[in-house]
């Protein structure tokens, strides 16, 4: 058994929005077995294989990624796909992104998670659509299990290229039977759906502008036959909803409804532009949305109405995004931007801190299915992170849990997942930082000969 003590604040974000002052928790076997004071739980010192001393901390449950693109590590603030919008965007990176190699793809992955780690996640999806020259999604998958968070995997797939309407170049789309084939083949041998799976696989197609609405379909049903869950970027931009005005008639929440693409086991990215009977649609029928502001904005993409969406009931996480549309991946980050936006739109009294935390926390574990993580309590599993609130960013925060989304710390001090250490004192516990930024290098260095 393992104990921590001492902390200033426990957020539990329990059902009862508990915040315990001098909190204390203890875990075994990845389970928390007691939340409480530190004098409640004193008497389980003797018994601690470990005592850690959270004084001068806030902890938290570890926050949820719940979206990304982790093979886009590698390519953040490119020349020419700076100062243009999705689309531009897209054009100016597919090229570079076809000269990937499977080491590539393991280097991106295990840069951008060590990141996340470094910042306090300890659950993240990948939404990885691209494999050129031999790639494949276990290329991401060992990279994940060698950083140590908790990783829901999505097989992706792009099959309408350029010649065909799409936006994507031919060189980098799949046939549609070998896409279905090979998400067949990753499901059967990574999928875990147990409690306290470390390791989860979803269907995700890119997007309506690059797969076809066959695709789409039988996408669904195979993820339903499986038992695993559906993922997609929608309506991120007016582009994308222009787009599927002129070719699908319809707007993107009826497409996605006339596809079986809505219900509590399907998660949309963006959804930036839905009106509100796209809204009210996914708050009845369950559908989560990973909300990925930070990326919204330095894609011109608009604020996303996430006041409504949360008071309509629909489940909401936050996302980071591929790190070449936001070109940073820290959640603390992107609760701060998604708090600011709603003000912006509705007013500084209408989206709290607190309200952002928990988004970028139990939000985010119900969006990916997850009821075993997302808060501290008893018998959830052991994930968590410990933000020292006395150090240069947030010293003066007088409210501190607000101050992690006013005031956000760098990094976390500790990050647990599983109940075992991903981070320890502001450094990466299961892989060495020096090789992870080696590993980038040799491949960056590769890349920037096709620029």
């Amino acid at each position: 058994m393992k104990l921590l003590r001492h902390a200033d604040v426990l957020v539990c974000m329990d059902d009862a929005a508990r915040e315990i002052a001098d909190g204390a928790m203890a875990w075994r076997d990845g389970v928390i077995l007691a939340v409480g004071t530190s004098t409640e739980l004193a008497p389980l010192a003797e018994d601690a294989d470990e005592v850690i001393d959270a004084t001068g901390c806030v902890v938290t449950p570890g926050l949820v990624n719940t979206h990304h693109h982790l093979y886009q590590s590698l390519t953040r603030a490119l020349p020419g796909a700076i100062n243009v919008s999705l689309f531009g965007w897209l054009k100016r990176l597919y090229p570079i992104w076809a000269r990937y190699t499977a080491e590539d793809v393991f280097a991106a992955t295990q840069l951008g998670l060590a990141e996340l780690a470094l910042s306090g996640c300890t659950m993240s999806s990948d939404h990885h659509y691209l494999f050129p020259d031999g790639v494949r999604l276990d290329d991401s998958i060992d990279a994940a299990q060698g950083i140590g968070l908790r990783f829901h995997a999505t097989r992706g797939s792009m099959s309408v290229g350029e010649s065909k309407g799409g936006l994507p170049p031919d060189s980098v789309v799949e046939d549609e039977d070998a896409i279905l084939a090979d998400t067949i083949r990753v499901i059967d041998r990574y999928h875990d759906a147990s409690e306290g799976a470390m390791l989860r696989v979803a269907v995700a197609p890119c997007s309506p502008f690059s797969v076809s609405t066959d695709l789409m379909r039988e996408a669904a049903l195979l993820a339903r036959d499986k038992g695993v869950m559906l993922h997609t970027h929608l309506a991120e931009d007016a582009d994308d909803v222009a787009f599927s005005m002129e070719r699908f008639g319809c707007r993107p929440g009826q497409y996605a409804q006339d596809l079986g693409w809505v219900g509590p086991d399907v998660w949309h990215a963006h959804c930036v532009q839905l009106d509100a009977a796209e809204i009210d649609l996914f708050a009845r029928t369950g559908t989560g949305i990973a909300h990925c502001p930070c990326s919204n904005c330095r894609l011109g993409s608009g604020i996303a109405p996430v006041r409504a969406m949360v008071d309509a009931g629909v489940p909401l996480g936050l996302g980071v995004d591929g790190s070449a549309s936001n070109d940073s991946g820290h959640l603390l980050n992107e609760a701060r931007q998604a708090m600011l936006l709603q003000r912006v739109t509705n007013g500084a009294d209408r989206f709290d801190p607190r309200e952002a935390l928990r988004l970028a926390t139990r939000g985010g574990a119900k969006v990916l299915g997850r009821s075993d993580v997302g808060s501290l309590e008893l018998g959830k599993r052991a994930d968590f992170a410990v933000w020292d609130m006395a150090d240069v960013a947030s010293t003066g925060a007088w409210d501190k849990v607000a101050g992690l989304v006013l005031a956000p710390p760098v990094q976390a001090r500790d990050v647990f997942v599983e109940g075992r250490a991903v981070v320890r004192d502001g450094d990466l516990v299961q892989v060495k930082r020096a090789e992870v930024l080696a590993n980038a290098r040799r491949s960056l260095d590769r890349l920037m000969t096709f620029a």
